[in-house]
């Protein structure tokens, strides 16, 4: 028997696709014999976030934070090889379309994240903002709460970096730069292709190339530390694009990079083959088993010290290639440490500092 037709892809989705929740046993999939036209296009939908607390912590070795602050869960942007997918399953959603059309909005982060900074239980270190989601994904723009969350941070002179691929970044050029006065905040503009077109279906709801090009400029002529990503360098697609987008930004005023090869955790193996069924499908073969190479044979690997750059032969010339250009640009020739000597809690004194 044949098996039923895939859905076609979603203009402006990454995924057409709702994979089986792991902690789920019951699983809701569309009718395959619906004509197209009688399929709904899915609207984003937006939930309230009722939690009662916002910075997390971690200890992983790989990760060069440690104290995180997410103002959404679900992101928009609707990238195909999104490792944070999964994080939707302890919802009771799935990885695939409801990651990126059901976004849970922390609108309390500002205030809690007041009450945490003044608490004399706080001891004064760095956030990193996007560890998880974007904190810049379209809805920011009508919502505001990552605007909101980093002036409490330039109120408390609090230092904070920043990942994103979304040019509404420099909407908040003004508290960024402020805080830079103080050595409070870096941003990370994270760049995965030059191709638009590429770009475009990649990650649908994201800023394009040029757009994030732009976005590093105007960070840097304002003042504010700015870094680019090449993330995820996903082989036998964008790999080869490393070097001209390292040139891109640092000719835009970057300072600071870092890159990140592809992780496929849980049902993301499955989004993304479908993705590349859909958009790729001469080069699946080569992708995934490059992806292998770079992961001792599985698509993905957990362990601390090797989800991330990956290992072996391959592994090892993307590194060689990072080293080298970003040597030859210059960029990563200082160390991009954020500063808490400056930090206060409004109506204290210098004593709260100890």
């Amino acid at each position: 028997m044949d098996s039923p037709p895939a859905p076609a892809p979603l203009p402006g989705r990454g995924v057409s696709i709702n994979p089986p929740n792991r902690f789920e046993r019951l699983h809701v999939e569309a009718d395959p014999d619906a004509p197209p036209e009688e399929r709904p296009h899915p609207r984003t939908e937006f939930f309230f976030d009722r939690t009662e607390s916002l910075l997390t912590a971690n200890d992983s070795p790989d990760i060069p934070f440690t104290i995180g602050l997410n103002p959404y869960r679900g992101c928009e942007h609707g990238c195909a090889y999104c490792f944070a997918r999964p994080y939707h399953e302890y919802l009771g959603w799935s990885s695939g379309l409801e990651f990126e059309t059901k976004i849970l909005v922390k609108l309390r982060a500002p205030e809690l994240l007041r009450a945490e900074l003044s608490s004399p239980r706080w001891q004064p270190q760095s956030i990193a903002m996007s560890g998880v989601t974007d904190c810049y994904q379209p809805c920011e723009r009508q919502f505001k709460v990552t605007r909101s969350c980093l002036e409490v941070c330039a109120e408390f002179r609090q230092p904070i970096s920043i990942v994103t691929k979304n040019a509404l970044v420099t909407r908040d050029r003004d508290v960024l730069a402020e805080l830079a006065r103080f050595s409070a905040t870096a941003v990370y503009v994270s760049v995965t292709t030059l191709d638009r077109d590429l770009a475009g279906k990649l990650e649908p709801r994201a800023s394009r190339p040029e757009a994030r090009l732009r976005a590093i400029r105007e960070l840097s002529t304002a003042g504010v530390p700015v870094g680019v990503m090449t993330a995820p360098l996903i082989p036998g697609l964008n790999d080869q694009e490393m070097p001209r987008i390292l040139e891109a930004a640092a000719e835009a005023g970057a300072k600071f990079a870092g890159y990140v090869v592809l992780r496929l955790p849980h049902a993301v193996k499955d989004i993304f083959g479908r993705w590349l069924d859909d958009h790729a499908p001469g080069k699946k073969a080569r992708v995934l088993d490059r992806v292998k190479a770079l992961r001792g044979g599985e698509l993905n690997v957990s362990e601390w010290g090797r989800r991330m750059k990956g290992e072996g032969i391959f592994a090892e010339q993307i590194r060689d290639l990072f080293r080298i250009t970003t040597r030859r640009l210059g960029l990563n020739q200082e160390r991009c440490v954020l500063s808490t000597a400056h930090f206060r809690r409004p109506g204290g004194t210098q004593l709260d500092l100890f």
